[in-house]
């Protein structure tokens, strides 16, 4: 072969050579990012080409499908449809053409629209049959009881939100957020669902419906937050029973400065027990119980329930927050409830939870299992123990002071015949200064003769009571009241 045949031989093997190359690298190293990438039109195209599967609550599905109505521009089939949007949408999220998923659609998006591996040879042997790829099924734990108690309790009140937990398993009942919207509304592509979607964005809605408050805002607890100071107590030995007679000095003025804690309505609390601080919400006695601990006492028995770290039931939460290296005033004041100290209101059922668990908190989850579109079964959830914050013992001496609270206390609201019902109120304060009208705090517990069917976390942001007559034991312990009562009814 000559020279100039040779060189151009050489070149196009180098040509071809390229082209495997690339060849190769589209079809194995990039093919997942171009398969999920947002201008790769097939990929929707096949996500709504079927019927999506089905988000469960007691048996029944909350979702569906139904085939998108077009003038034949629209070539995506089939979209979701919602029974009850606005009660789950907390739970289910959307499922949109046109703005993708959250929530339970988007974690669990691969089970729903039938491309999870799990379904792959169930995919092959429907692709080999002739019939059309089906999405497998979420169950979820929540309880549909429940779950409308806490929502039409919210629409009462104005914004909030509602958990409840099952304390030995750590199911989620109910998980209700309050303004909230149909994700129906913006379910497809069309020109309406677009409009939909803007009207429900914060920066044109300031009432903020998407938002889930449940799970993704944290507020100051206020005096809910003393249960964990009160845990820090007894589990550091600080007191060793609910009736002891507390170190407490009124006034009271926190270390290195001049100012004095205050107690609301000037209530009697010089040197009063722990349970008789808790049921008249003593500031004086838990704050002097935080400093005297100390920061790193006091987040260590925090982040034990479970601060400080994002919580996955699969969604994600946000982490609660006790602060790191504050002195002792700053942590007097985080101990009740205040300065740095928020919290979700998953957070603070997980909090009750375990109180309520003898001591033992388990993780939070929503799904109970997930499901191949014959029902079978892929994946079950187990119950899964995340730390242990207080001895059973101490657990118990915790119930029974919060079993007080709501006997003779500010918890009265939260009480049910036939029930013992554990609680802790809280009024936080909200704004510069406290102006803003302040955050209402419920945190209970049922317990019957079978054990401890649910603990319950709520918080109302704001209503339309005067600021005077905002407390967690008149516009929160109702709704508690109303979800346990849900739950221990069955």
């Amino acid at each position: 072969m000559n020279k100039p045949l040779r060189r151009i031989a050489i070149f196009c093997g180098f040509l071809i050579l390229a082209l495997l190359v690339r060849a190769n690298w589209l079809q194995y190293v990039q093919a997942d990012s171009l398969k999920s990438n947002e201008n790769n039109r097939r990929v929707n195209i096949a996500r709504y080409a079927a019927p999506r599967g089905d988000i469960t609550v007691g048996g029944t599905p909350v979702t569906g499908s139904t085939e998108t109505k077009s003038n034949g521009l629209n070539d995506l089939k089939y979209k979701r449809t919602y029974k009850d949007g606005p009660m789950w949408a907390p739970v289910t999220g959307y499922a949109s053409q046109a703005f993708g998923g959250n929530f339970l659609e988007g974690v669990e998006d691969g089970i729903l629209t039938g491309n999870d591996d799990r379904l792959f040879f169930r995919n092959t042997l429907d692709m080999l049959t002739g019939k059309p790829k089906q999405g497998g099924n979420v169950v979820t734990t929540l309880n549909l009881a429940a779950q409308k108690a806490a929502y039409d309790g919210l629409k009462n009140r104005g914004k909030g939100a509602v958990v409840a937990l099952e304390p030995s398993t750590g199911k989620i009942l109910a998980l209700a957020s309050y303004p909230s919207y149909d994700p129906s509304s913006i379910a497809g592509s069309s020109n309406a669902d677009g409009e939909a979607w803007k009207k429900l964005r914060k920066e044109n809605n300031p009432s903020d419906p998407m938002l889930n408050r449940a799970l993704r805002e944290t507020y100051p607890p206020g005096s809910t937050f003393k249960v964990v100071t009160a845990a820090a107590a007894l589990e550091n030995g600080k007191y060793t029973s609910a009736d002891q007679h507390t170190d407490s000095p009124l006034p009271w003025t926190m270390p290195g400065t001049n100012t004095q804690l205050t107690n609301e309505n000037n209530i009697p609390c010089k040197n009063v027990s722990m349970r008789e601080a808790l049921r008249m919400s003593c500031n004086t006695v838990f704050g002097k119980i935080g400093a005297d601990l100390g920061n790193d006492k006091m987040l260590e028995e925090a982040e034990k329930f479970g601060f400080n770290e994002e919580q996955f039931t699969p969604v994600r939460s946000n982490a609660s927050v006790f602060s790191k290296d504050m002195n002792k005033s700053q942590t007097a004041l985080s101990s009740i409830g205040q300065f740095n100290t928020a919290a979700t209101p998953l957070q603070m059922a997980m909090v009750v939870a375990a109180i309520a668990n003898d001591g033992k908190l388990m993780k939070p989850y929503m799904v109970d299992k997930v499901q191949s579109p014959s029902l079978d079964t892929l994946e079950q959830t187990a119950p899964e123990e995340l730390s242990r914050p207080l001895t059973s013992e101490n657990a118990q001496i915790l119930q029974s002071m919060m079993q007080t609270v709501v006997q003779d206390g500010t918890g009265k609201n939260a009480q049910i015949p036939g029930v013992t019902v554990g609680g802790k109120t809280g009024t936080a304060q909200h704004g510069l200064n406290n102006s803003e009208k302040p955050y209402a705090w419920f945190i209970s517990y049922a317990k019957t003769d079978k054990g401890f069917p649910v603990a319950v976390a709520v918080v109302v942001e704001d209503s339309d009571a005067n600021r005077g007559d905002i407390s967690g034991g008149g516009l929160a312990a109702p709704i508690a009241r109303a979800v346990m009562k849900a739950v221990t009814d069955k």
